[in-house]
């Protein structure tokens, strides 16, 4: 699965609003679906990637020796939800997820996206994946805008 086919498939996630894939470490967004005038997608995914190189140099001065799952940021009608994608050394990517709180199903989407993850991992693999499972991909469910 690639950028492209991700984008989509996460796009269709019950609630979804928005979604991208960021390089952390420099910010830019390889790919995007959604967003609106009101909503910057171009703003709001690479300014995440604060979010996310913060964290991980947090983890580190607390010696910290485990992989961020997601990190969820909760607002009054959104969640946001970023998923970094397991990959090689030089692989810094993540999902940024937005989503409608009164229409999404937060579990699940948090599934779905991991799933997704693992997917596109499986297919541009860099390294050994730890933990990852062999659970079979589900089919996108188109959801009305």
């Amino acid at each position: 699965m690639n950028i492209e086919n991700s984008l989509d498939i996460a796009a269709n996630i019950k609630g979804a609003f928005a979604v991208a894939i960021v390089d952390y470490d420099s910010g830019m967004t390889l790919g995007s679906r959604g967003g609106s005038p009101e909503f910057d997608l171009e703003v709001a995914a690479p300014g995440n990637s604060d979010v996310v190189r913060t964290k991980l140099d947090v983890m580190q001065k607390l010696g910290l020796r485990e992989a961020i799952e997601d990190i969820l940021i909760t607002l009054d009608t959104q969640y946001h939800l970023i998923r970094i994608i397991r990959g090689g050394a030089d692989e810094r990517l993540f999902f940024y997820l937005v989503l409608n709180r009164a229409q999404a199903n937060l579990a699940m989407a948090r599934r779905d996206l991991r799933v997704i993850e693992q997917q596109f991992y499986m297919n541009n693999p860099t390294g050994p994946r730890p933990g990852a499972d062999s659970q079979a991909f589900f089919p996108a469910q188109p959801q009305a805008r």
